[in-house]
């Protein structure tokens, strides 16, 4: 089965974004001039610091002692110290994992960074302080970096669907069951990273590699908390109950928002690039599906999403139309009717031939492969 390429495998080899990394650079190289190093704690390193040369270097957010961060600014390098007192690292040079997200869940979801860095945003984002702003952006371009440096070369599937989906219903099993045929079929699962349909199309990929009884059974335990509200520990525990009885699940993405904050991300994505610009996170997950997308039944959000990637493809803006692949005829022809929309706006364009509307989630991952040309 494929998965994501490993980390790092494609990404600038003048970033170093591990003491690992680090280590391997001094002794190999010699020298870090030039290098960009970016949350790194460096603290342990101070002799070979002070023993390298690191001209036109730049040290994002890596915490040092006093006496190599001077000799590296002798140097030409430029040093960006660690921000003190902040829920988040805006340098950080990986996307985040839900056990990190979610550290100290045990103690209730309000102690977890995730809620701890939505509480700051929601303190910060009204105050017009040009602080806080730069840093929510240092912090999401990072974020955007390290996505892109883990999704190098794979094939990814958006799937776009509600949060409104319940555990414990047969819409949320079928979503489950798409993720794993996607992943199964060689592709990246990419979601929202947040609950209802996003979570079920995570919790498929992480399915994959086990027998199909797993999915059956992991259905039925998540359904005893079927939303996240009105306890996000609750619900969040399920699922890390899930992760601990049956660990080393397949990988997947999520691309959640504190925008959204009183939504959690879900703890089935092995990968969560989450962002405070819910801007830069939309557009971000749809330019990344490189391989189509699948849109369950949604609401406004959803239709909304369908449109944004519409757009592209109606002026070839990313290049080739990506397939498009709505689910429920009822409901996309007559409850949001946006279906015969796309169609119209598809007719005599090349994307016309990237457009599927299908009755049956099963149906789905056949429709892409149609549509890709596989």
């Amino acid at each position: 089965m494929q998965t994501m390429p490993a980390h790092a495998a494609h990404h600038d080899d003048r970033e170093i974004e591990t003491l690992e990394e680090f280590d391997a650079t001094v002794s190999a190289r010699g020298t870090l001039a030039g290098y960009r190093v970016q949350a790194v704690d460096l603290t342990d390193r101070t002799r070979e610091l002070l023993g390298t040369d690191t001209t036109g270097a730049v040290f994002l957010g890596c915490a040092m002692r006093e006496e190599a961060a001077a000799k590296i600014r002798a140097d030409g390098a430029l040093v960006f110290p660690p921000v003190p007192d902040l829920p988040f690292d805006p340098y950080r040079g990986l996307v985040y994992s839900p056990d990190e997200l979610f550290t100290s869940l045990a103690d209730g979801y309000e102690a977890t960074p995730d809620a701890r860095a939505y509480a700051w945003f929601q303190r910060t984002k009204a105050d017009g302080d040009i602080y806080a702003s730069m840093l929510r952006a240092v912090h999401d371009d990072s974020v955007s970096d390290a996505l892109d440096e883990l999704l190098s070369g794979a094939r990814v599937v958006g799937v776009m669907g509600g949060h409104a989906m319940a555990r414990g219903t047969e819409e949320y099993a079928g979503a489950a069951r798409l993720g794993r045929e996607l992943a199964r079929a060689g592709f990246t699962v990419a979601t929202g990273g947040g609950p209802g349909a996003m979570e079920a199309a995570n919790l498929g990929a992480y399915a994959a590699p086990f027998g199909d009884e797993m999915l059956t059974e992991s259905l039925e335990l998540l359904a005893k908390a079927p939303h996240f509200t009105p306890s996000i520990t609750q619900w969040a525990s399920a699922a890390f109950e899930i992760r601990a009885r049956w660990p080393q699940g397949g990988r997947s993405v999520g691309i959640p928002t504190w925008f959204y904050g009183h939504e959690p991300p879900n703890a089935f994505a092995s990968h969560l690039a989450k962002y405070f610009a819910n801007a830069t996170r939309e557009d971000g997950l749809l330019a990344r599906s490189t391989a189509g997308v699948v849109f369950l039944p949604g609401a406004a959000g959803t239709v909304q999403e369908i449109f944004d990637n519409a757009t592209p493809n109606y002026y070839e803006s990313r290049g080739e139309p990506t397939p498009m692949v709505l689910v429920d005829r009822t409901h996309w022809t007559e409850r949001l009717p946006a279906w015969p929309l796309l169609r119209s706006l598809a007719r005599e364009r090349s994307m016309e031939a990237r457009i599927a509307l299908v009755e049956r989630i099963e149906e789905a991952p056949e429709a892409l492969k149609r549509l890709g040309g596989q």
